[in-house]
């Protein structure tokens, strides 16, 4: 569940909509196109039943000629306003079909928008299965309401009120009557109401739940069948959607009721003041011509409450599902590009400077346990500092802060002699390219995957940063070569091969500060050789910071730093910290005796 306390929407119940008028506001013009259309339709519909009254009292109350005469002529304009009626209607129902697709549309894209802008911090209380369900489910239900519901509802509101209207003009007493009864409709409707849109609410939860846990699975299968948990799988999706059918079935229920209730009342009403319309024509107080046209015209008004019911039914299950969006639209990240942003000095032919000065940082999700306690670091540029030590010691944190990721509780980050902070997020990230140590693959060619890092680079641009990366030899060999699918998640390559496209990508993008994670560790050792001769000339001229376990590939940097529970313990060259006989030269002794063997 995302939860914003300070910036949750405040409106409640179906005000809740009036958000969406942003979204609304670039189309008046179609507004006012399907307004007129809806006006024109509405006016047809209510002149339908004062035809019918002159028709019968003035057609077949006249003798002979005259007769026919009106009764042609009546029909006559009975074919003329259904023909009216008709264009006015497909005109109304394109328009407003058109505002549902487009508002929709923008919603969807204001949404991602702002997803794809939050920090990493906002992903780590939201599963990105319940952001998709919202995207999907929800801006569904609310293109239902922009394209159907406010149409059918603003109709029936013209209807019901022109509707009144003539039946006061036809009989005040039966109106009156009418109205009084009508009166009781209204309570149990706006009751039913509030229960269905909390229904809505929660049915869009247990929903978003399912989509949820089916994304994890789906992106874990291998090691979902590798554990023979195929069954397990199934049992716990089966319930998340048992717990969303029940809900729904909550939510349908209250609806029924709903329905149930609002047409009982409605045309129970309708049926006793007919009744007592019956007893005036008998009496001759009322014409017959007069009693149909009563009769049609409250048929007009129960038809429009009956359907405002449903329109309220679809409005409130949209008003949760906008309640669910305008959540995600009010997330903030915490980390912002400054109103006054700086500007990086041109970069100097040797790479970026780097400085981290008293640095200390915990994970929103874990504040009582420091990642980093009081670091400092200068890297000089054109340096090459390889970063090591166990697991947990805060190596790749210190990679997420460089990238603002996070902001440090304490401390100054400086590249180039401005505080990071300084700078605009693009202008940062810009100046630095990343190798991950899980490399992302993406669902496009080997081309596009390597043009990542840099969106205008040409083609003989990716084919050389490729050729750097030592990804060249096998792409060439995939059928297809460059033009080829690499799978969702780069499934068709090895981890060796998804590894050197990763690096080509960052290349590619020719930062002056360079973040290695682990670059070379799912390759074996020939890849390994042609990759780390591609990276020691790909270093030439650019800062570069290296995290490794295997303490091979960094022997060759200018300067180790060693990392254990978040602070800098050891620094120095391979062989001054060998020396040293420290935490680094256990962790040296360990592995080369362990390669000898």
């Amino acid at each position: 569940m995302i939860k914003t306390p300070d910036q949750v929407v405040q409106a409640t119940g179906l005000t809740i909509l009036k958000r969406l008028l942003p979204f609304l506001a670039p189309y008046k013009r179609q507004f006012v196109l399907a307004g007129i259309a809806l006006l024109v339709a509405a006016g047809a519909t209510l002149a339908v039943p004062y035809a019918f009254k002159q028709m019968i009292d003035l057609g077949f109350g006249a003798a002979g000629a005259r007769s026919i005469h009106n009764v042609n002529a009546y029909f006559l304009a009975l074919f003329g306003v259904a023909c009216i009626l008709a264009v006015a209607t497909a005109a109304r129902f394109y328009m407003v079909s058109w505002l549902g697709e487009r508002v929709t549309a923008d919603i969807r894209s204001a949404v991602y928008r702002h997803v794809v802008s939050l920090s990493p911090q906002f992903f780590e209380t939201t599963q990105t299965g319940e952001v998709l369900s919202r995207l999907t489910t929800d801006t569904t239900l609310i293109q239902t309401v922009v394209g159907t519901s406010i149409s059918m509802g603003l109709r029936n509101i013209l209807l019901l009120v022109g509707g009144l209207v003539m039946l006061f003009v036809t009989s005040v007493k039966l109106s009156a009557m009418i109205i009084v009864l009508l009166a009781f409709v209204v309570l149990p409707i706006v009751f039913f109401g509030r229960r269905v849109r909390e229904l809505s609410r929660d049915s869009q939860d247990r929903i978003a739940d399912a989509s949820a846990m089916a994304g994890e699975i789906l992106n874990a299968m291998p090691t979902v069948q590798a554990f023979t948990h195929e069954a397990v799988e199934s049992g716990r999706f089966g319930v998340t959607v048992e717990n969303a059918f029940t809900t729904a079935v909550q939510r349908i229920r209250a609806r029924a009721t709903l329905t149930l209730i609002a047409i009982l009342l409605v045309f129970g009403a309708i049926v006793f003041v007919l009744w007592l319309g019956a007893h005036a024509v008998v009496q001759g107080s009322m014409t017959g011509g007069e009693l149909g046209q009563f009769i049609l015209y409250a048929v007009i008004v129960a038809g429009a409450i009956g359907a405002l019911s449903e329109v309220l039914g679809e409005a409130q299950r949209a008003a949760g599902a906008t309640e669910r969006l305008l959540e995600l639209l009010s997330a903030q990240s915490t980390i912002q590009s400054p109103a006054q942003a700086l500007s990086l000095p041109p970069c100097p032919d040797n790479g970026a400077a780097l400085v981290l000065q008293d640095v200390s940082f915990y994970y929103p999700s874990r504040p009582q346990t420091p990642s980093l306690q009081q670091l400092s670091l200068t890297v000089r540029p054109g340096e090459t500092v390889a970063v090591v030590g166990a697991s947990g010691a805060g190596k790749t944190t210190l990679f997420q802060l460089l990238l603002r990721f996070y902001d440090p509780q304490q401390g100054l980050i400086t590249l180039d002699g401005i505080d990071i902070r300084q700078l605009d997020l693009h202008t940062l990230r810009c100046a630095i390219g990343i190798v991950p140590q899980d490399t992302v693959i993406f669902s496009a060619n080997a081309l596009e995957n390597i043009r990542y890092g840099r969106a205008d680079a040409s083609d003989a641009e990716v084919i050389a940063a490729a050729k750097l990366a030592a990804a060249d030899e096998f792409i060439v060999k995939l059928p297809g070569g460059y033009q080829a699918f690499l799978g969702e998640r780069g499934v068709r390559l090895s981890g060796g091969q998804r590894q050197r496209i990763a690096i080509a990508r960052a290349l590619l993008k020719n930062p002056s500060l360079l973040l290695l994670d682990e670059a070379t560790s799912a390759l074996d050792a020939e890849s390994e050789r042609l990759v780390q001769m591609a990276l020691e000339a790909a270093m030439v001229g650019r800062t570069t910071l290296v995290i490794a376990h295997r303490l091979a590939t960094v022997q060759r940097a200018d300067r180790i730093v060693v990392m254990d529970n978040g602070q800098i313990v050891e620094i120095g060259t391979h062989a001054s910290l060998v020396a040293q006989g420290g935490i680094y030269a256990n962790l040296a002794a360990l592995q080369f005796q362990v390669a000898a063997e």
